[in-house]
């Protein structure tokens, strides 16, 4: 059986290890399982366990490697996927009861496909909230998602199994989906690494609910992993235009800016929600440490972020909810969860008629447009990514905590790639910061994250789940 250091390590060093026969697919795979199973109990994070297919595709991923046979950078390495993406041979539920038993998938979500492409391994779908709608993990189908680090809190939403599993060793990488910090919120507390792209950078084909309406800009499917190593990887093998989702053009990963030299602003109040000293402290402590590292640091709120919860809930509200309505109708979810309700019940006053959603849209591209005008000063931001730790369970609707989240919705509403990382931790409870890029500029996010990380230590075991040796 693998040690504990090893199911710790990032899945790009897994690679390596099993290219050099190391340990096997297989090994690994069995080893993934057995965490899995025994993780699982108290975080109901994995939903669905694909284990007889992975040990399946573990084998064959031996053999071509005994066989002198071509290795991808992921080969035999397993991932997880957040329940709304598509695997071949899975239900997709998106969490909602109507989807309980939806069709198997027929075939790959483009990234699922891409990954598998680069020798990984599907191994489980992690668990989600009702049609994605909330900030914590919980619903009719499968129940509650807790907390690796506080099994009495919430691992955040909409990608909270994911997170979950991921920084309990069940899976080193995974794909979750981010419509208002649904990536980072969860990353940020379970203390895992994450990226927002910018939007369109990576194609949506296969993920329930699709694409489209007037706010399809707002989100994206993103990476989560322990270290952000293989965020760097996994944006390498899953950027790029797929012929179906025509959003996502094909613009190529950027690679220009020096994570060393770069100018950073940074922020702890957006003007509309206060921090946690805990929270603000940690913010400081990464800015004094980048500005020691060699950039040049200054403290200053980009524009216009005070709007963005007002303008994101405006976006996704503007029909006063009715598609959503139709969707869950034309599903079948006669009954929805009460963190679904109280999500859309935020989004409902926001209705707009034809001249009010123009003011709206105008608003939108005013607040684009200044903050692209404020990074022709600065290569990035360095922010909160919540205003305090992981949130008890059904905390998130309460409004002085729902309108924490508007640290992620600044992003979103951007469209700009925005990057989370641990940094800290208050009570036992991780601390994660937020870096922002400017639009296509995801790669210099992340390793503004990795100098973070390589001098806060990033990930570190929950104490009363680490892996047995």
């Amino acid at each position: 059986m693998l040690t504990c250091n090893l199911l710790n390590r990032s899945a790009t060093s897994l690679a390596e290890m099993i290219g050099k026969r190391e340990m096997s697919s297989v090994e690994l795979v069995n080893a993934q399982l057995e965490q899995i199973e025994r993780i699982n109990p108290a975080l109901n994070a994995a939903v669905q366990v694909m284990a007889e297919s992975a040990r399946k595709q573990a084998a064959r991923a031996d053999a071509q490697l005994a066989a002198g046979g071509p290795c991808g950078p992921l080969h035999g390495v397993p991932f997880s996927v957040k329940d709304s993406i598509d695997v071949e041979g899975t239900r997709c539920t998106a969490g909602t009861l109507g989807r309980r038993n939806a069709a198997v998938a027929d075939r790959d979500a483009a990234l699922v496909q891409r990954l598998r492409a680069a020798g990984g391994i599907p191994i489980a779908k992690t668990n989600l909230p009702d049609l994605l709608f909330s900030f914590e993990t919980d619903n009719l189908i499968y129940g509650r998602t807790n907390n690796p680090y506080d099994l009495t809190r919430t691992p955040g939403g909409s990608s909270g199994g994911e997170a979950a599993l991921i920084a309990a060793c069940g899976s080193p990488l995974g794909l979750g989906s981010d419509c208002a910090g649904s990536v980072r919120v969860p990353a940020a507390f379970c203390g895992i690494a994450s990226i927002k792209p910018t939007s369109g950078r990576l194609p949506r084909t296969g993920h329930v609910p699709p694409a489209g309406l007037w706010f399809e800009a707002l989100w994206q499917i993103g990476p989560m992993a322990r270290h952000t190593e293989d965020l760097v990887l996994a944006l390498k093998l899953l950027a790029g235009e797929d012929g179906e989702d025509f959003t996502s053009p094909p613009v190529p990963l950027l690679e220009d800016a020096n994570a060393h030299n770069a100018r950073i602003a940074f922020f702890t109040y957006n003007g509309f929600a206060r921090c946690t000293p805990e929270v603000e402290s940690a913010v400081r402590r990464c800015a004094a440490f980048l500005l020691r590292a060699g950039c040049r640091v200054k403290e200053v709120q980009p524009p216009g972020v005070e709007q963005a919860y007002e303008l994101e809930l405006a976006l996704l509200g503007a029909d006063g909810v009715e598609g959503v309505d139709r969707y869950l109708k034309e599903v079948g979810s006669t009954q929805v969860h009460p963190l679904l309700t109280g999500f859309l019940d935020h989004m409902r006053p926001y209705r707009a008629c034809g001249p009010e959603l123009a003011k709206r849209w105008a608003q939108w591209d005013e607040y684009r447009a200044n903050l692209a005008q404020f990074f022709r000063r600065y290569d990035a931001i360095l922010c909160p990514v919540y205003t305090q730790p992981a949130l008890a369970h059904r905390g998130s609707l309460e409004e002085s905590n729902f309108q924490g989240f508007s640290y992620t919705m600044a992003w979103n509403v951007a469209g700009f790639p925005a990057a989370t990382v641990r940094c800290a931790e208050h009570n036992g409870l991780p601390v994660n910061v937020q870096v922002v890029t400017r639009p296509w500029r995801d790669l210099l996010a992340v390793e503004i994250c990795g100098l973070i990380e390589a001098e806060f230590g990033g990930w570190q075991p929950p104490p009363s789940l680490a892996t047995r040796s």
